[in-house]
C-alpha cells in the first residue's frame, strides 16, 4: 500500500498515463479558498477552556465509572421482565443440572435459575424471618466465580458428612433448616443420614415390624468407642469404622488378633464402630426409587475383591420384583418420607439375601439409564417446587392481612365515645356537619374569658333545644345548646383553636381526668378556684425557666 501511494503521488507517473486512463488522478485539484482570518477575540474564544459545568460533569462521570468498575458503587442492573425462582443444586460439576432443567417453568410463568456447587464451595447466613443468603465460590473454566443469592429450593446430591478430613457439612444443613428452605430429600432426613448406625436403627424397626422373611436384615453390633471392643464377635467379620462411604473405613478381620489391632486403630479415630458377619456373596443388589420409578441392578465382582464396589465389576439391570419393591417402600417411609433412596443388599452363595444399608438422595446414578434418572429427578423437583411455592404464595397475602388487622383495630379503639355519640346525631341543615363537642361550641360563642379561665371547665348550660350546631369558624351569635348533655371529652379538645389565646391553648393541652370538675362532692366555685390555682402554678413553672 505504501508503494502504491508513493507511485500514484509521483507526477511523472501520472503524466505518462494514456488519455482516458485514471482520469480522476490526471484531473488537477481545484484551488480551495484560503481560510477566513479570525479576529483576536474569536481566537481567544476558541482557545478558551470548557465551562465549569462541563468540566465538573466530566470529572463526576469519570469518578462514577471508576467507582463502578472497582465495585465501590453498585451498578444499576438492567431491568428484565423475566421472573425466576432460584434452585440450589449441591452436586459435583460432572452433571450440569442447568441443562437438565432448561425450559422448565414454575407456577406457570417463573423460570428456574439453577445455581450448582459442591458443599465445600458454599457458605450461608440464615435469619429468623426465613431468609437465607448463600455465598458461592466456584471455579469455572479456570476463573473464580463469586455469587450471592437466596435459594427458593434445594436439591442435595452429596453426602453432608463423612469421616474424611474437612467433609463435615452438617452446619450448612442446619443453616438451610434454620431458614426453612424446602428441599429434596427433606433436610431432617439428610441430617439423620449423617450417622449410619442411626439409619440402621430405623432398619431394625422395619425388621421387627415386617419380620425376617419379608425384610432380611443383616446382623450388626455397635460399639460406641474402642473401650467396648473387648467382646469378640464370630469371625470372620467386617469392621466399619465411623461414618464413611465407598468402601472407606471397612476392614475384613479373620481372627481376634487382627480385631485387637483394629481396636487400637479405632482408639485414634475417637469414633464409633460397627461389626457385621462376613457374607461370602455371589453378587450384590441395589434397588433405587426416584419418585414412583423403581429400578433394580445386580453387580458382580470380576477382580475377586470381597468389596464389590471396588475393583472391576459387572453391572446389569434385573427385573423388579415385589420383594424388592417391598424393601424399598418400607425404607422410603423413614424420617418422614424419602423422595429419592436406594437399598443395598447382598446375595450370598447360600442363596439368602441380606439387607446392609439404605442411602438417601446422595445415591449415585448407575447403569445405562442415567439420563432418564436425571429427567425423573428434574420432574420431581419441578413438581415439588410447584407444590411448596404455590402454598407459600397463597399463605403470604393472609399473613399481610392479619398483620394489618390489629392496626385498624387500634385506630378504632383510639376513638373516644364522643365519636360514637356524634355519629348518632343528625347533621344540621344549611351546611356539612363537623364533629365537635358541646363545650367547644359554647367556648366559640362566648370567646376567651377575662380571668384566663378555660370556659371548657364550666358546666354546660341547661337550656332548651336550639336550631342546631353551627360549623366551626362560622359562629355569628351565641345560641343555646340543643339539649342538656353531660360533657364529652373529644380528641379535638387537645387541639388549640386559632381564636383562643395562649392561656387557653396551654389549658387545652392539660389532662382533665383529675380535675375537681369531675368530682361530684365539690361545687362549681371550688372547681373554678382550684383550676385557677393549678393554672397559676403551671404558668409559674413555665415562665420560671
Amino acid at each position: 500500500m505504501n508503494f502504491l501511494r508513493r507511485r500514484l503521488s509521483d507526477s511523472s507517473f501520472i503524466a505518462n498515463l494514456p488519455n482516458g486512463y485514471m482520469t480522476d488522478l490526471q484531473r488537477p485539484e481545484p484551488q480551495q479558498p484560503p481560510p477566513p482570518v479570525a479576529s483576536p477575540a474569536q481566537e481567544r474564544k476558541q482557545a478558551a477552556p470548557p465551562t465549569g459545568t462541563s468540566f465538573f460533569s466530566s470529572i463526576s462521570n469519570a469518578v462514577k465509572q471508576t467507582a463502578a468498575s472497582a465495585g465501590l458503587v453498585e451498578q444499576t442492573p438492567a431491568t428484565t421482565s423475566k421472573k425466576f425462582k432460584v434452585l440450589l443444586v449441591i452436586d459435583d460439576p460432572q452433571t450440569e443440572w442447568a441443562k437438565v432443567l432448561r425450559g422448565r417453568k414454575i407456577l406457570g410463568d417463573y423460570d428456574i435459575k439453577v445455581e450448582q456447587a459442591e458443599f465445600f464451595e458454599l457458605n450461608l447466613v440464615s435469619h429468623a424471618d426465613g431468609t437465607c443468603n448463600v455465598d458461592m465460590h466456584v471455579i469455572r473454566n479456570g476463573t473464580k466465580v463469586v455469587r450471592s443469592f437466596k435459594p427458593d429450593f434445594v436439591l442435595i446430591r452429596q453426602h453432608a458428612f463423612s469421616m474424611a478430613e474437612n467433609e463435615d457439612f452438617r452446619n450448612l444443613i442446619i443453616g438451610l433448616q434454620y431458614a426453612g428452605v424446602p428441599s429434596i430429600n427433606s433436610l431432617e432426613s439428610i441430617y439423620n443420614f449423617c450417622d449410619k448406625p442411626w439409619v440402621f436403627s430405623q432398619l431394625i424397626n422395619i425388621y421387627k415390624h415386617l419380620g425376617p422373611e419379608k425384610f432380611p436384615l443383616i446382623e450388626q453390633t455397635f460399639y460406641p468407642n474402642h473401650k467396648e471392643m473387648i467382646i469378640m464377635p464370630t469371625f470372620p467379620v467386617v469392621v466399619k469404622i465411623g461414618h464413611a462411604h465407598s468402601g472407606m473405613g471397612k476392614v475384613k478381620v479373620d481372627n481376634h488378633y487382627d480385631f485387637q489391632d483394629i481396636a487400637s486403630v479405632v482408639a485414634l479415630t475417637q469414633t464409633y464402630t460397627t461389626t457385621e458377619p462376613y457374607i461370602d456373596s455371589k453378587y450384590d443388589i441395589r434397588i433405587q426409587k426416584i419418585g414412583n420409578n423403581y429400578k433394580a441392578y445386580m453387580r458382580t465382582s470380576i477382580s475377586g475383591n470381597w468389596k464389590t464396589n471396588t475393583g472391576s465389576a459387572m453391572l446389569e439391570q434385573v427385573a423388579m420384583t415385589d420383594r424388592y419393591k417391598l424393601w424399598t417402600d418400607a425404607c422410603s417411609q423413614m424420617f418422614g418420607g424419602l423422595d429419592i433412596c436406594a437399598v443395598k443388599a447382598l446375595h450370598g452363595k447360600d442363596g439368602k439375601d441380606y439387607i446392609t444399608e439404605v442411602i438417601g438422595s446422595s445415591m449415585q446414578l448407575i447403569g445405562e439409564h442415567q439420563a432418564e434418572d436425571r429427567q425423573l429427578i428434574a420432574d420431581m423437583v419441578v413438581a415439588k417446587m410447584n407444590q411448596v411455592l404455590s402454598r407459600t404464595a397463597n399463605a403470604s397475602p393472609q399473613r399481610s392481612i392479619s398483620t394489618q388487622q390489629p392496626q385498624s383495630g387500634l385506630l378504632q379503639d383510639g376513638q373516644t365515645e364522643s365519636s360514637k355519640t356524634q355519629a348518632q346525631r343528625p347533621a344540621p341543615q344549611g351546611g356539612p356537619w363537623q364533629p365537635q363537642s358541646q363545650e367547644v361550641v359554647q367556648e366559640q360563642a362566648q370567646g376567651p374569658s377575662a380571668e384566663g379561665v378555660n370556659p371548657q371547665l364550666a358546666p354546660p348550660p341547661t337550656s332548651q333545644q336550639g336550631q342546631g350546631v353551627p360549623p366551626t369558624g362560622q359562629i355569628l351569635q351565641q345560641q343555646p345548646p340543643p339539649r342538656p348533655q353531660p360533657p364529652v371529652i373529644s380528641q379535638q379538645r387537645t387541639l388549640p383553636h386559632p381564636q383562643l389565646n395562649k392561656s387557653q391553648s396551654l389549658t387545652n393541652a392539660f389532662s382533665f381526668s383529675e380535675s375537681p370538675f369531675f368530682r361530684s362532692s365539690v361545687n362549681e366555685d371550688e372547681a373554678k378556684a382550684e383550676t385557677i390555682r393549678s393554672l397559676r402554678k403551671s404558668f409559674a413553672s413555665l415562665f420560671s425557666d
